[in-house]
C-alpha cells in the first residue's frame, strides 16, 4: 500500500527544506488536556513550536498534520501569531507515521531536505535546528540528543536484566532531519513492513542508513504528561531571567 501522493498546493514555491510538524495525536497521557492548545505563559505549545521553527533561516516552509476537526483552529492560530512560513495544514492519521507521510505528500516537491519536528516540543532553538539540517545536509541524516543523565535498567518481567553504559546512551529529540529522498523510502518500507515506530530515526535505521547526532539542549523537551507543563512554565520564566 503506496501512502504518498500530491496534495493540491496554493502557490508554486522553491523550497529546499520542508519542516513537517506532527500534531494529530490524542494527548493520553495529559489527564484530558488537550496539550496542543494547552498554553504556556498565554501561547498555545503548538503556536510556540510553529513560532521557533518560523525563526529558523534553514526551515524555508513548514506543513502541519494535525486532526481534522482542529485543522480550522490551527489556520487561525497561525493567522493568529502572523506565520508567514506555515504553507500547508493537512489532515493527519491514526499513527504517527501516517501523519508524518501525510505532510511529506503535503510538502513542496522542490524540498531536498525533510525536518520532522514534534508539535509538543516548543523550546527548539534556531541554532538545534539550523546544526541539525547542516548535519543532514552533509550526511543524509541527523538528530538532535543529549547524554541521559539517570542510569539506565534494562527491565524484563519485572526484574533487571542489564544495566548500559549510560556513557553510550543518548535522549533523542527533534527535529530530525534527512534527505527527502531517504526519509521517503524509509518511512514506505515501515508501512509496508508494519513496523511499529516512535519517531523516525527509527524508520532510517532500519533501512540500514546511520544517523548523525547534533547537540541537544535538556530544555528541548516535549510535554508529553501535565508534569511537563510546570516544567515548561519555568523553562519560559528562565529564559525571560537570562535576557
Amino acid at each position: 500500500m503506496r501512502l504518498f501522493g500530491r496534495s493540491r498546493r496554493t502557490k508554486d514555491t522553491t523550497v529546499r527544506c520542508s519542516a513537517i510538524v506532527p500534531a494529530a495525536g490524542s494527548s493520553s497521557r495529559m489527564a484530558g488536556i488537550d496539550k496542543m492548545f494547552a498554553e504556556l505563559d498565554g501561547v498555545p505549545i503548538l503556536g510556540r513550536t510553529l513560532a521557533a521553527l518560523e525563526r529558523c533561516d534553514s526551515i524555508d516552509e513548514i506543513v502541519v498534520a494535525t486532526r481534522e476537526d482542529l485543522i480550522p483552529r490551527v489556520k487561525s492560530l497561525c493567522k493568529e501569531l502572523k506565520l508567514k512560513k506555515v504553507t500547508q495544514i493537512v489532515a493527519g492519521g491514526d499513527t504517527r507515521l501516517r501523519s508524518v507521510m501525510n505532510g511529506i505528500s503535503a510538502a513542496a516537491e522542490t524540498a531536498e531536505i525533510i525536518a520532522v519536528h514534534d508539535g509538543a516540543r516548543p523550546f527548539v532553538t534556531p541554532e538545534i535546528v539550523n546544526s541539525t539540517v547542516e548535519a543532514a545536509r552533509k550526511y543524509h541524516a541527523a538528530a538532535p540528543g543529549v547524554k541521559v543523565k539517570d542510569t539506565v535498567k534494562l527491565v524484563k518481567g519485572g526484574r533487571v536484566r542489564g544495566t548500559p553504559d549510560r556513557e553510550t546512551l543518548f535522549a533523542i529529540q527533534t527535529p530530525q532531519v534527512f534527505d527527502a529522498d531517504l526519509l521517503k523510502g524509509a518511512l514506505q518500507n515501515a508501512l509496508n513492513q508494519g513496523l511499529a515506530i516512535t519517531d523516525d530515526c527509527m524508520a532510517v535505521e532500519a533501512i540500514g542508513a546511520e544517523i548523525r547526532i547534533t547537540e541537544g539542549s535538556y530544555r528541548n523537551i516535549k510535554i508529553t504528561t501535565p508534569e511537563d507543563m510546570y516544567l515548561g512554565a519555568a523553562i519560559i520564566k528562565m529564559s525571560k531571567d537570562e535576557i
